[in-house]
């Protein structure tokens, strides 16, 4: 897939941050986009950051979830790596010209209103909620997404239910391969995204008939 097919995902490095971005990258492969993150590929050799600017030239959509940017605990650090990415994407679109023009993104958080405290240059600017709602999730990134690509998609509830059920086929096959829970849960992410795709590619959604 192109450029125009690719959705850059910036996104927070944690364990609790998983269901999250599992329902993300399932509901992109389902809208028949390609989802594209930093993990992507397990290269040591390649810097990160040269990695990030590489998959935003290469992404007309991008998806920042800044909903870590504010510490939890005493001495715990604002998590900048998401608004950086952000800016690097938003400079991508506004400096590069010809085709990064048109390039799209979307911010989610967890709160409204919350980032105008960290990054108030976003003030006035569309913020999408997800409450760590990983279907909450879907449904806006389903319904950014279908509207900057114009394309026609299924629901944001029969995208997240087709979402668990390959949780579940996924979890089943993988236990009974041999993997346990602990193996599952720090499943290789370029391994879940081709098991999505493969997932998707043998059970295809139809759009209903019109009356």
């Amino acid at each position: 897939m192109g450029f125009e097919k690719n959705v850059f995902i910036n996104y927070p490095f944690d364990d609790e941050y998983k269901g999250l971005l599992r329902s993300l990258l399932f509901s992109i492969i389902d809208m028949g986009f390609e989802p594209r993150i930093a993990l992507e590929s397990l290269n040591s050799g390649e810097a990160r950051i040269e990695k990030i600017i590489k998959i935003i030239q290469q992404s007309q959509f991008a998806i920042h979830d800044l909903s870590r940017i504010k510490s939890k605990g005493v001495g715990e650090f604002y998590r900048m790596n998401m608004p950086f990415e952000l800016g690097l994407d938003i400079g991508c679109q506004r400096f590069k010209g010809d085709k990064w023009s048109n390039k799209k993104c979307l911010i989610l958080e967890t709160e409204r209103y919350r980032y105008q405290a960290a990054l108030s240059d976003l003030s006035n600017s569309d913020i999408a909620v997800h409450n760590d709602d990983p279907a909450a999730a879907v449904r806006e990134v389903r319904n950014w997404l279908s509207t900057q690509a114009k394309v026609k998609v299924p629901g944001p509830t029969h995208i997240f239910g087709r979402f668990t059920d390959f949780v579940t086929d996924h979890s089943n096959d993988l236990e009974a391969s041999g993997h346990s829970t602990k193996d599952i849960e720090s499943y290789p992410i370029p391994h879940l995204i081709d098991d999505m795709r493969q997932w998707v590619s043998s059970n295809p959604w139809s759009m209903p008939n019109k009356a």
